[in-house]
């Protein structure tokens, strides 16, 4: 048995250490995470199908079993019936103490679900919500995520009320979402970067100097969307790429293993944070952590931008 779908037929499912490890600050975690925001339905916020919670939940236990201790949240993640920090709560506290739990704030929205940006003022209660959320004294990871059109003078502004959480113990490491090497460059200027996250996969490679900055600075890169693509929020809407099938049918693998396994090729500071409702997608997910490319493979992969 050669790629990782065979081996999770096994009668021991592929682990998330299968991927390596990194750091965020002093904290070591799995190459391969576990986003949450579709914990909370079929649409990640207010849109389609409420999850079913029981499942969530399952799902949640399942991805601490497989060893994936680097969990990625938001308070914003939620749906009419689904808050995915109540459902990490539930289903994971009290925490595993090697678990790592990143979270974002700069977006925010009402109970209503209606969207909003904070002001530097209001980023404490914004990190507030989120200890409140997730029953704990301090956050592990803080990202600030902006608007990418946002100057880098209110950007720095923002970084350094997070700066100020972080030197008051509410945070213990920041990070930095959706940015631009301005932004990426600022934020270093006022307090330490343990990660950027920012859109990323096999057809959006907009982050590539972002990416290779990180990794000369041993910086977690941390992307997202990297199955889903120009999807998004809506998942996976492309009709998938001859070259990707062609390498996932020569390692008995599927079509999103082998996005993931490109992208942690990118570099050993990259990490991988898909998320699923699916018990069975969690296992391929992180499955595709023990997936390893051949040099011809990811020559070709890396060809599948330029030809469109």
């Amino acid at each position: 048995m050669t790629g990782p779908a065979r081996a999770q037929q096994a009668c021991a499912p592929v682990t998330a250490d299968a991927a390596g490890t990194w750091r965020l600050g002093d904290l070591t975690v799995h190459r391969i995470g576990y986003g949450a925001m579709r914990t909370t339905g079929s649409g990640p916020f207010d849109r389609g199908v409420p999850s079913d919670r029981g499942r969530a939940i399952a799902v949640l236990r399942r991805a601490v079993e497989l060893g994936v201790n680097h969990v990625d949240t938001a308070a914003f993640y939620f749906s009419a019936l689904r808050s995915a920090n109540e459902l990490i709560n539930s289903a994971l506290a009290p925490y595993p103490d090697d678990l790592v739990i990143t979270t974002k704030v700069g977006p925010g929205r009402d109970p209503s679900g209606d969207w909003h940006w904070a002001s530097p003022a209001q980023l404490r209660g914004q990190v507030e919500e989120n200890l409140r959320q997730l029953g704990r004294d301090h956050l592990d990871v803080v990202n600030l995520r902006i608007h990418r059109s946002e100057g880098v003078e209110a950007f720095a502004e923002a970084f350094g009320a997070l700066a100020a959480l972080r030197d008051a113990g509410l945070i213990r490491h920041l990070g930095i979402s959706n940015v631009t090497v301005d932004h990426f460059t600022a934020a270093r200027a006022i307090a330490p970067v343990v990660c950027v996250q920012n859109p990323y996969g096999l057809d959006t490679r907009e982050a590539d100097p972002l990416l290779r900055a990180c990794g000369e600075l041993g910086i977690a890169f941390v992307p997202f969307f990297a199955i889903a693509g120009e999807g998004k929020e809506a998942g996976v809407t492309r009709r998938e790429n001859e070259t990707v099938l062609a390498v996932a049918r020569a390692h008995d693998a599927t079509p999103a293993q082998v996005r993931l396994a490109w992208t942690l090729h990118r570099g050993p500071h990259v990490l991988a944070i898909p998320g699923t409702g699916s018990l069975d997608h969690l296992t391929e997910n992180v499955a595709a952590g023990a997936l390893r490319l051949t040099e011809d493979e990811l020559a070709a992969l890396d060809g599948v931008v330029a030809r469109g």
